[in-house]
Order: C-alpha cells, then structure tokens, then sequence
C-alpha cells in the first residue's frame, strides 16, 4: 500500500454461523502504515495471514456492540499478534461494557501470559497490555493523520451500537455495521467515498434458521437489521462515491 492510501478490506461479512466460506464479522482499515480492525469475528486473524497482513503490528481494535460474533476473535488477535511480535499495548475502542470484557479475557489467560511473560519466551509485557476507552456518542479518535469519528445507530434491543467514519488523506471510509435503516447513518455517510453496509436477506435468512428459530424469533431478527431494499433506498439518499453490501446477516443475528 502507498503512504496516504486508504484503504478498506472485508475479512469476513458471516454470522454466528460458524461457515467457512464467510468468516466471521471484521473489516482490516488501512490508512498508510496503520492498521485497524473494525470488530474481530471468527478468523479474523486467519484471514490477516491469508492476506499476507502482519498482524503483529494491528494494535488498534473497535468493536461497534458486544454481540459474540463480532467479539470472538478478540483473544486470537490479542495474543497471537503479542506471540508473533508485538511489543506496544494492544488499543480498544468500544461501548460500555469494553473494559469488563477484556479485563476477564487477560485474566481467562493468566497462565498462559505469565509463561510466556515471565518464564519461557519473555515476550514483552506492554504488547499484550491492554488499552481500552469505552466511547460514546460523538467520540472522535485523531492519530498520524487518521479521523475516527462513532456515532450511534439503530441496532435495538442492542443498546448502544456505534458505526465508525474514518478520514485519512482527505478520503472517507463509512461503516454502518449492525443496524436497521439509521438517519443518523445517512447524515454521517453523505460526501463519503465508501459506505460498506449491512444487509439481510429475509428469505434466505428464514430458509437457513428454519427448524432452529421460532417463526416470531426469526422476524425479530429481522426486524433490527436492513432489508435490501432498504439499504437501496439508504444508498440513493447517501449517493457515495462507492458502496458495498457488506455485512450480509443472513442467517442469523
């Protein structure tokens, strides 16, 4: 990547399913040398490796809600990227609930930071130090030229969701994350040069949980995401210079 690109890479756009074929919820932001990860589902570290992304030097994590598929990867990110080299503190961004959540992630592996810590490789502790700033609404983030800006959306019954826009080089990278059609979205996203949005399938969604959801389970489901031609509308009114049905939710929440 050339010094003043940015850049966004889906790594994976899957559910809670635990799929192959899709990966679970994370997006790599590039904006010259930094790298960012917005949300860290299943594999995402795996799919940094297939990329040929040194994830080593990804110290920095946002994680727009709590929901597991978006969290799971969290611990392989954390420490994997300390086994393989990285020697400055691992940063997280998210909502309430944040610092609880990685707080009990470093003390679930204890055992194995002392070892490595303190008994057998001597890794360096600042790189599985743990940085964490629970963010509100209008919280912004400005470091080496890079803009993080969150903002909420409407992901009900989950209270708060954020969706990020970033600004690096005079570009903007919108992600709208979990959410049904959001005003808030569309005001952020307008002048953006990308908008990467959810979308859910309804039917496939259905087909795909038949047997395993309740028929009312399935439409609260849906309920709180973007149907197709809903975000269709979102891209009319927002008119990005490109866009990107990314986060396809459809089979599950």
């Amino acid at each position: 990547m050339t010094e003043g690109q940015l850049k966004a890479t889906l790594l994976g756009t899957c559910t809670p399913s635990p799929r192959i074929d899709r990966f679970g919820i994370s997006t790599l932001i590039e904006a010259g040398d930094q790298k960012l990860i917005i949300d860290c589902g299943r594999e995402a570290i795996q799919r940094l490796e297939q990329l040929d992304i040194s994830f080593n030097d990804v110290d920095k994590l946002f994680l727009t809600h709590l929901h597991s598929d978006h969290i799971v990867g969290n611990p392989d990110l954390l420490l994997t990227g300390w086994i393989f080299g990285r020697h400055v503190p691992f940063r997280v961004w998210g909502p309430d609930g944040t610092r609880n959540l990685m707080s009990h992630l470093v003390e679930a592996f204890e055992f194995d930071i002392h070892i490595r810590r303190d008994v057998d490789e001597m890794l360096p502790a600042e790189g599985v130090r743990v940085e964490v700033v629970e963010v509100e609404e209008d919280f912004s983030y400005e470091g080496n030229g890079l803009k993080l800006t969150v903002f909420k959306v409407d992901h009900q019954p989950v209270e708060p969701a954020f969706r990020v826009r970033i600004e690096y080089q005079g570009k903007v990278v919108v992600l709208s994350g979990d959410t049904r059609p959001s005003e808030n979205l569309i005001k952020f996203a307008r002048g953006a040069d990308l908008l990467i949005h959810e979308v859910a399938a309804p039917r496939e969604f259905v087909q795909r949980t038949k047997g395993r959801l309740p028929p009312e389970m399935q439409q609260k489901v849906i309920a709180h995401h973007t149907t197709p031609q809903q975000a269709g509308a979102i891209f009319s009114r927002v008119r990005p210079k490109k866009l990107t049905t990314a986060l396809l939710k459809s089979d599950t929440t």
